[in-house]
């Protein structure tokens, strides 16, 4: 009975005090709650752009005689609740990661407290999308509803990276001025996602073939606008590229540098392609998944401009699955040094 109380009690903490996940474990927690994170975003645009978002005309119920869809509902309410079922399944991914920050060792407070805000950003963006349906799809909420979605797109992101590095004082790896383009890119990049749910909001795909309000504003004005910012931020990663080869900066911020301009390329064919075809739905769902790949280069770019050594060792099974923690002799940062691993709990 005692057993069974503590259970009830603190079901994490129970869990935690009889297992300790291996570092690879941790990542694999961490990378499952960002790829349901990004998923959960594509999803959402696959429901608008099917016309399916009022499929369940209402919530939390799918319509008022019923809590799920229908065959009455046909496949628009399929669609709907589908995406509300996924919730179910990111929320299990990140409950996964959640587990696996509270029970590594030596504990990790800072990540376990990621993985929980990871939890909490869910529950509010459900509700956000019942009050989507709830105000039939309102253009303003729509946006809300996706940069809800973005803001557990950057935690998921964070907790990812920081799963993957250690808890020690961040030590810079690039001067104070380039840190500065950094944010400046980073700020623009986040004007430009945000600037994108109005071009969604006065778009043609409205999520539903009933008459649902646009927001007020010219599409190809907003449009243009989009595309430049668009401009903006390729022109801000390449001016980085260069100023980082000048300096003859660590590996890890070239790379990260380079890897989001390759995704902003394609980003940008995909959204000028779709432009000059009149919106394809599969275009378009394809550029909502390149900006939350895009958002995901910008931070990894971000967090690589700092370093805070390995993980910690602990006391559980190596990744080798040998169960002995024997940590390897040596690994890369992610400036591409090599770095000592910490010495063995214990």
């Amino acid at each position: 009975m005692p057993k069974l109380l503590e259970v009830v009690r603190n079901p994490i903490a129970y869990i935690a005090a009889r297992w300790t996940p291996t570092q690879r474990t941790l990542r694999r927690a961490t990378m499952s709650a960002l790829l349901m994170s990004v998923f959960i975003i594509v999803t959402g645009g696959a429901v608008r752009l099917t016309g399916s978002g009022l499929g369940c005309d209402t919530w939390p119920k799918c319509s008022s005689e019923s809590l799920v869809a229908t065959s009455e509902m046909g496949i628009h309410g399929a669609i709907e609740f589908g995406n509300r079922m996924l919730t179910y399944v990111l929320s299990a991914a990140v409950g996964w990661a959640i587990v696996a920050s509270r029970a590594v060792k030596p504990r990790r407070r800072p990540l376990s407290r990621l993985a929980w805000a990871q939890f909490w950003l869910v529950m509010s963006n459900g509700v956000i999308g019942g009050i989507t349906v709830l105000t039939e799809l309102n253009p303003y909420t729509v946006a809300g509803h996706f940069l809800a979605a973005t803001a557990l797109l950057t935690v998921s992101t964070v907790t990812w990276l920081r799963a993957r590095e250690g808890d020690e004082q961040p030590r810079p790896l690039v001067g104070k001025p380039i840190k500065q383009l950094v944010w400046v890119l980073v700020a623009v990049s986040g004007l430009l996602v945000t600037v994108g749910t109005v071009v969604t909001g006065s778009g043609p795909h409205a999520g539903d073939s009933s008459d649902v309000p646009r927001m007020p504003v010219d599409p190809k004005s907003v449009t243009e606008l989009h595309a430049s910012l668009a401009w903006v931020v390729v022109a801000l990663t390449l001016a980085l590229w260069f100023v980082l080869r000048a300096v003859d900066a660590p590996v890890g911020p070239k790379r990260r540098t380079r890897d989001l301009f390759l995704v902003l390329m394609s980003q940008g064919v995909i959204g000028y392609v779709q432009y000059f075809t009149d919106l394809p739905e599969i275009l378009v769902g394809l550029h909502l998944l390149g900006s939350a790949l895009v958002w995901v280069a910008v931070l990894r770019l971000l967090l690589s401009l700092r370093e805070r050594g390995l993980p910690p060792t602990g006391t559980g099974p190596s990744d080798d699955e040998t169960g002995s923690a024997v940590p390897h002799p040596a690994a890369q940062s992610d400036d591409g040094r090599a770095v000592p691993a910490a010495p063995a709990a214990g």
